[in-house]
């Protein structure tokens, strides 16, 4: 029997409660038996100032999920091509874990709704189910995904904390440590990070 592995993509920049939430939710109250932080690598092409590099991200979401044995960090990402397609990274994944996994999306209302705009979404869709979250967002959702098999909508509670208000509010000396998982809060404060 293979296990069921939730792929939840982002930069987690940095991780926060409210990723932490969804994830556990989607691996608590759905078929899933495990979810994986996909961490998205920085674009070359794209050096933005406030993205910490990504083995500090990726140490913070190992901090975070160190403590929750369903939930793990991945780095798949970082040595793939770039730009990082979600299709590709399927295929490369599928290939190094799929004799043991199965390969799922976690992905946000939002995100559904302007998923027909992705790469080959419709091979997406043929070989993988998608699990989704509520999102307070804009906009309809297309047709083509009401009421598809694949497509699986959780019921997980509505989280409306951001990492660029985190970051803002870090720099702007706000405490925000409400919104962190503690170790990376401590993580974050120790290293002097979005100051």
């Amino acid at each position: 029997m293979k296990k069921k592995v939730g792929l939840f993509f982002g930069t987690f920049n940095p991780i926060h409660i409210g990723h932490l939430v969804i994830a556990n939710h989607m691996v608590e109250f759905s078929d899933l038996d495990e979810v994986w932080f996909v961490i998205t690598p920085q674009s070359p092409f794209k050096t933005k100032k406030t993205l910490l590099d990504d083995h500090h991200r990726y140490q913070l979401v190992f901090e975070v999920t160190e403590h929750y044995p369903k939930l793990k960090p991945s780095n798949i990402e970082f040595n793939l091509p770039r730009p990082n397609y979600t299709v590709h990274t399927l295929v490369h994944i599928n290939e190094k874990y799929g004799n043991t996994n199965e390969f799922s999306l976690i992905m946000g209302e939002d995100n559904l709704k302007s998923f027909h705009k992705w790469k080959n979404y419709e091979v997406i869709l043929e070989n993988h189910d998608i699990y989704v979250y509520p999102r307070i967002s804009e906009g309809k959702m297309e047709n083509r995904f009401e009421g598809h098999g694949r497509i699986h909508h959780v019921p997980a509670p509505i989280m409306e904390i951001s990492s660029t208000f985190i970051r803002t509010q870090i720099k702007l000396g706000k405490n925000i440590r409400p919104m962190l998982p503690d170790a990376v809060w401590k993580y974050i404060d120790h290293m002097n990070f979005y100051r």
